[in-house]
């Protein structure tokens, strides 16, 4: 259990929130939402004591640990199963299975355990970071935008996980879809003060939203009531018969108070600017074949043809060519065979992730919006940059002091200057907030044109696309339907996650926790004797390790004194503490085979039931 207690948290003029007091309860996986800047990623630091709070305290209990994604890259094994047991207790270390089921749900194959961790790319490094955290078992695991760095069968893995995870969780993620199907609870950061709620964030805002409007109402009350007040002592307060009553109204008027206003909140406004078009075909592919080296194509044999109004989303695990596709759908790069076609009446709208070197670092935000569309107005410019969040002197920040998130939200700003029928997009969410990305994601609904999307927010692929272009046994294939259909008819490669989700819904939550409980009961009754057994023979081995090495001094001070039969006698004597020694290894090597076995009998039945 943690408890914060009346924390506070300013930086220079700006209060980030005040007066903040939650309690996470044994068992609960918490949401923290708020919009960008609003502090979040400061409340984890001041958990995990890495920040100061200016007032109050966080507290938990005795024995309590935290576990957290660490950003932070520094591998000191040769290799990746080895690194990620680093983490582990001397006596837990025979559990390489645990390491090996988590990094395989997380997208590794077995032919990477041996590699060094060292070898991969950022993206897998934090994932590795990730492995070395859940192996620790924390009480509570606090994760810092966890879905920035997974792909798909990664995500959904992990979603699952996260479920069945027997501690507590807190988690920020900007994908609503996944906090909403991993957690209990939401914490919200708004207006500088903290709200929990029980249930999704639907729930949640819709809670926000109705006490907003409540206290609008009372304020609206108090203030009829106020100038009904102020009105009657304007009227009277002079007349000697009304004196008495009219200094009664004055009284009730400071009763009443001062009038509170909410502050405003600045939405992003997303309009795409779009270029009407009679064309029917926008984009034909036929026999495409890519790859960076031609003797091992990426894509083979790739036939596409995109309609106006097709929504396509592009899905697949990280590595296998989605970004790429899109990129040689645009222009960006060559087929090795094959032919593209693009309508001439397309106008495209690119956002990907390398865009953002694009942007010129000596530019104003302001000006990169006009070199989009130098015919619109600069009144329509401008308010396009107040629709990204860079309103009035903020437009004219140069882009190199503007952090990753800005830059793409100048890009978005670019893409909706320009007249466009045809949206390129490439993973686009990443640098928004939740309520951005439902603006966000609801515009694309609307627009009128043709879409290309490559996401890994299930979300978007329900709420947005109609078809799929998916990267599946080593192929490209297009997919005539949307994403519930895909899952049902298709599916992701090695995944079971349906068969489990399944499973746990013939089952209320208090047969799962039931038959948890059973299943823990047995694991420990099986493997406490041979723990037991275990334990014995460490401390037997250490008590003979000692001996070895008393009789190899004396052995050595026996020989130098030339001691001929007391050589004997201590040889055969060391003979026999190495022959105990090599049958209590022998013993324990056994027993810890036996246990491995055993641990991971149970571990999957407890899985496969899932949590309560």
């Amino acid at each position: 259990m943690l408890q914060v207690h009346n924390l506070s948290k300013s930086f220079q003029d700006q209060v980030l929130f005040s007066d903040v007091s939650f309690t996470i309860n044994k068992g609960e996986r918490v949401g923290l939402v708020g919009r960008n800047g609003s502090g979040k990623s400061t409340l984890f630091k001041i958990i995990q004591n890495q920040e100061s709070a200016d007032e109050g305290e966080v507290s938990f209990p005795n024995l309590y640990t935290l576990g957290s994604l660490d950003q932070y890259i520094q591998f000191n094994h040769s290799n990746l199963i080895d690194e990620c047991m680093s983490v582990m207790a001397q006596d837990l270390k025979l559990e390489t299975y645990r390491a090996e089921k988590l990094l395989t749900g997380l997208g590794f194959s077995k032919s990477d355990f041996e590699k060094s961790p060292n070898s991969f790319s950022g993206g897998y490094q934090i994932r590795i970071n990730l492995v070395k955290s859940l192996l620790k078992e924390p009480s509570l695991l606090l994760l810092d935008e966890p879905t920035n760095y997974l792909d798909i069968t990664s995500l959904r893995w992990l979603k699952n996980f996260l479920r069945s995870f027997d501690g507590e969780v807190f988690l920020i993620t900007h994908d609503k879809d996944f906090m909403n199907s991993v957690c209990t609870h939401i914490v919200g950061i708004h207006r500088k003060r903290v709200k929990k709620i029980k249930g999704d964030t639907y729930n949640f805002y819709q809670k926000i939203a109705e006490e907003e409007e409540i206290f609008e109402k009372t304020q609206q009350n108090i203030k009829a009531k106020k100038e009904q007040l102020e009105e009657f002592v304007t009227r009277f307060g002079a007349k000697a018969s009304k004196a008495s009553q009219a200094k009664s109204k004055m009284k009730q008027i400071e009763k009443l108070g001062d009038i509170e206003e909410l502050d405003a909140i600045q939405e992003m406004s997303l309009n795409f600017n779009y270029a009407p078009t009679q064309s029917k075909v926008f984009l034909e592919v036929d026999h495409l074949d890519f790859g960076y080296d031609p003797n091992h194509l990426l894509i083979k044999d790739f036939k596409l043809q995109i309609n106006n109004g097709d929504k396509v989303g592009i899905i697949g695990k990280n590595g296998k060519g989605k970004s790429t596709l899109l990129n040689i759908l645009y222009g960006f790069l060559n087929p090795v065979k094959g032919e593209i076609k693009v309508n001439d009446n397309c106008r495209i709208g690119h956002f990907g992730q390398t865009n953002v070197q694009r942007l010129d670092d000596e530019s104003t935000i302001l000006d990169e919006v006009i070199s989009s569309n130098p015919n619109l107005p600069i009144s329509r410019s401008r308010a396009l940059c107040g629709a990204m969040l860079f309103s009035d002197d903020q437009a004219l920040k140069k882009i190199k002091v503007l952090s990753g998130g800005e830059k793409s939200r100048v890009l978005l700003a670019k893409i909706m200057a320009s007249e466009n029928n045809f949206l390129f997009l490439d993973e686009p969410t990443n640098h928004l907030d939740m309520q951005s990305i439902e603006v966000f994601k609801n515009k694309l609904i609307d627009f009128e044109g043709a879409l290309l999307l490559v996401t890994h927010s299930e979300e978007f692929l329900r709420d947005v696309v109609d078809k799929l272009i998916y990267f599946k046994d080593g192929e490209v294939k297009f997919f005539d339907g949307g994403y519930d259909e895909f899952l049902a008819k298709v599916g992701f490669e090695n995944e079971d996650l349906e068969a489990t989700d399944n499973k746990k819904g013939k089952l209320t939550k208090k047969e799962i926790h039931a038959l948890r409980q059973e299943i823990i009961k047995r694991k420990s009754k099986e493997c406490r004797p041979l723990e037991n057994d275990l334990t014995k023979l460490e401390k037997l081995l250490s008590e003979l390790d000692e001996k070895e090495a008393n009789i190899n001094a004396e052995l050595a001070k026996a020989t130098e004194s030339m001691e001929e039969k007391k050589v004997l006698e201590l040889s055969r004597s060391l003979g026999e503490i190495q022959e105990e020694i090599e049958t209590a290894l022998d013993k324990s090597m056994q027993i810890e085979d036996e246990l491995t076995l055993i641990y991971k009998k149970y571990d999957e039945e407890l899985e496969s039931i899932g949590d309560s």
